[in-house]
């Protein structure tokens, strides 16, 4: 008999932690573990504790915690880990894939990205729709897992349309900004080069990040519905005089946390 799957192992871990799995799941990208001060009732755990791979990152806690945002039960991916740090791209979307395995059905991250145009400033709410892979890599090259989803899953919308729109109506209703655009993967962890920007966004990208599309591609391979709002920590590389900086990039992001907290708690209570 073949060994389980490091994520269903984590599923399983999860169902005798906490029990019964929640609707949605929230991965908390750099500077936004503030979020977790939302919940109420909370219950957390280290990574390592349920088989999920710890991170490195400055910013990215390493906690799951289960607790209730309103009126809704959800579970929040307090960091992630990246391919840059070294992971094989199974541990990259483990958590994922061991929320689906476990019985979530929508995912909602948050990532800090790089503008790629003078249009986009730091602070500013992007909503993505779509994505250019451009890191060289994807999580579902390999032997198919038939438990979790098709040899060849459909793409087509994997940003899922109904939250997007949810979520654009809830923006207008409380008076926030909220950008539309195509988030452009690249590895890291070096930042982009001035030319690499001026290619991104001549290729129709938006914003840059180094996470969120292979978690992506997990997901909705998996089946989940899928919701990505990222948060502009910088200007891309030689859109401004000033190189970009980490430090720089959590403060950021930790000034709009408050917006896109109401946001996504506006979502939950609906979804």
């Amino acid at each position: 008999m073949s060994e389980p799957h490091p994520y269903r192992e984590v599923a399983d871990a999860c169902a005798a932690r906490f029990g019964e799995a929640p609707k949605g799941v929230i991965v908390l990208g750099s500077g936004l573990g503030g979020m977790l001060d939302r919940l109420e009732e909370p219950q957390s755990c280290p990574y390592g504790e349920v088989g999920l791979p710890t991170t490195s990152v400055a910013g990215h806690a390493g906690h799951i915690v289960v607790g209730r945002l309103g009126d809704e039960r959800i579970a929040m991916l307090s960091g992630r880990v990246h391919s840059y740090e070294g992971h094989p791209l199974e541990m990259v979307v483990r958590g994922v894939r061991s929320m689906a395995a476990w019985g979530v059905k929508n995912l909602v991250m948050t990532s800090a990205v790089g503008s790629l145009h003078t249009g986009l400033q730091p602070g500013d709410l992007v909503r993505v729709t779509d994505h250019i892979n451009l890191m060289g890599i994807n999580p579902l090259v390999g032997p198919n897992i038939d438990d979790l989803g098709p040899r060849f899953p459909d793409v087509s919308q994997a940003y899922n349309p109904e939250l997007g729109a949810l979520v654009d109506a809830l923006a207008a209703s409380q008076g926030t900004q909220l950008e539309r655009g195509v988030y452009a993967a690249v590895r890291g962890p070096s930042y982009e080069t001035p030319a690499e920007v001026r290619m991104l966004g001549k290729m129709g990208g938006h914003v840059v990040g180094m996470s969120v599309v292979p978690e992506t591609l997990a997901a909705v391979h998996a089946g989940m519905r899928v919701l990505v709002i990222a948060v502009v920590s910088n200007p891309g590389t030689g859109l401004t005089e000033e190189p970009p900086a980490h430090d720089q990039v959590t403060a950021v992001v930790g000034r709009s946390a408050a917006r896109l907290g109401t946001l996504i708690e506006g979502v939950v209570q609906q979804w």
